[in-house]
C-alpha cells in the first residue's frame, strides 16, 4: 500500500506531542484506526519501530527519539511556510501580474490600475503590454485582457464592451477633402492603415455592409505599427482613418473627430478579461478582478450609444470636395 509520508510524519509528530494516537487522531481530523494505520506504515516504510504503544500509552523507542528530533524542525518550518501562505492569500498586498495589448490599450487600462492601488495601496502591479496572443503560463499572469475574440479553452473569460470601429477624421481634414459618402469613395480620400506589429502587415479595415462583415484596403497615405501614432495622424487632419472606438470617443464628444459613414461601424469584436481559474485565487486577485469588471464592463467612457452617433452625424455639414 502506497504511503502519504508528509500525513504518517505529522500523525507521528502530533501522537508524541499528544502523548497518545486517540488524541492525534482527533487533532487531525482522523479515525484512531485511522491514525494507528499511518504511524505503522511510516515504521515499514522507515524499517525500524518507532513507538512503543498500548491501549492508552506510548513511548518513543531510540530510533523514534532521533527520527522525531530530525523531523520536529523541519515539520514546524513547514507549517510556518503554510502559514504565511495562507495568511498571504488573504491579504490585498504583493505582486499583480497584468498582461494586456500594447496598442491603445495603456490608456484604457492605466486609470483602473491607478485607481485600484490608491484603494489597494500594498498592491504591486506588474503589467506588461504585447501586442502577440500572450502564453498565459509563460507569462506566469494573474489577469489577462484581449481585445477580438475570447482565449484559449482553460481560461475563464468576461466580456467587458463591444469595441466598435469607426471611420472618423478631424474637421479640418473634412474641411480640405470632403465627406467620403460611400466606402468606394474612400479610395480617392487620404487613408491610414495600421500594421501588424508582429508580422509588417497591413491590416485591413473591417466594414459592416448590411449584415456581412467585409475587409477593405486602401491605398495608405500614412501606414504605422503604433496606434497612437494614427490617432495623432487623425486628428491632426493628415488623414482619415478607422479608429477603435475606446481610443476615439474622447476626441468624437469633443469636437475634435467627427464620424463619417457610420453605417458602416462594426460591432464584432470585444475587450474581454480573462484570468485562470475561480477558485484558489489571492484576494489581491480577486479584488481586482471584480474591481475591473465594476470599471469597465459596458462603460460609457468607452462605448458610443446610437443617440450620440446620429447627434455627431448630424453636426457635420462641410461642402464637398
Amino acid at each position: 500500500m502506497p504511503i502519504n509520508e508528509m500525513r504518517a510524519i505529522s500523525t507521528f509528530t502530533k501522537a508524541v506531542e499528544l502523548g497518545s494516537l486517540r488524541k492525534a487522531a482527533a487533532a487531525l481530523g482522523v479515525s484512531p484506526q485511522a491514525a494507528s494505520q499511518a504511524v505503522a506504515q511510516l515504521e515499514q516504510h522507515l524499517g525500524v519501530r518507532l513507538l512503543h504503544r498500548t491501549t492508552r500509552h506510548i513511548a518513543l523507542t531510540d530510533e523514534g527519539q532521533q527520527f522525531l528530533e530530525s523531523a520536529q524542525p523541519a515539520m514546524a518550518m513547514l507549517e510556518r511556510a503554510l502559514q504565511r501562505v495562507t495568511v498571504a492569500k488573504d491579504e490585498i498586498a504583493g505582486p499583480l501580474r497584468i498582461i494586456a495589448p500594447r496598442s491603445s490599450f495603456a490608456t484604457l487600462l492605466w486609470p483602473v490600475i491607478n485607481a485600484f492601488c490608491e484603494e489597494y495601496p500594498d498592491v504591486q502591479p506588474d503589467l506588461h503590454l504585447d501586442d502577440q496572443i500572450a502564453n498565459w503560463v509563460e507569462e506566469r499572469a494573474d489577469v489577462g485582457f484581449r481585445i477580438g475574440a475570447p482565449p484559449e479553452e482553460g481560461l475563464i473569460a468576461r466580456k467587458l464592451f463591444v469595441v466598435s470601429l469607426v471611420i472618423c477624421a478631424a474637421p479640418k481634414y473634412l474641411e480640405r477633402h470632403g465627406i467620403p459618402k460611400t466606402l468606394d469613395e474612400l479610395s480617392d480620400h487620404r487613408c491610414s492603415m495600421f500594421r501588424r506589429p508582429v508580422t509588417g502587415q497591413v491590416y485591413p479595415w473591417f466594414l459592416k455592409v448590411g449584415d456581412e462583415l467585409v475587409q477593405r484596403e486602401f491605398p495608405p497615405a500614412l501606414s504605422t505599427n503604433d496606434t497612437e501614432t494614427e490617432l495623432q495622424a487623425v486628428l491632426d487632419g493628415r488623414v482619415i482613418g478607422q479608429l477603435a472606438a475606446f481610443s476615439a470617443v474622447p476626441h468624437l464628444r469633443a469636437g475634435r473627430l467627427v464620424p463619417v459613414l457610420t453605417q458602416h461601424m462594426t460591432d464584432h469584436m470585444s475587450v474581454h478579461l480573462f484570468y485562470g481559474s475561480r477558485r484558489a485565487q489571492p484576494a489581491r486577485v480577486r479584488k481586482f478582478i471584480d474591481f475591473a469588471v465594476e470599471r469597465l464592463t459596458d462603460s460609457p467612457d468607452y462605448v458610443l450609444n446610437e443617440r450620440e452617433i446620429r447627434e455627431m452625424t448630424g453636426r457635420t455639414r462641410f461642402p464637398p470636395s
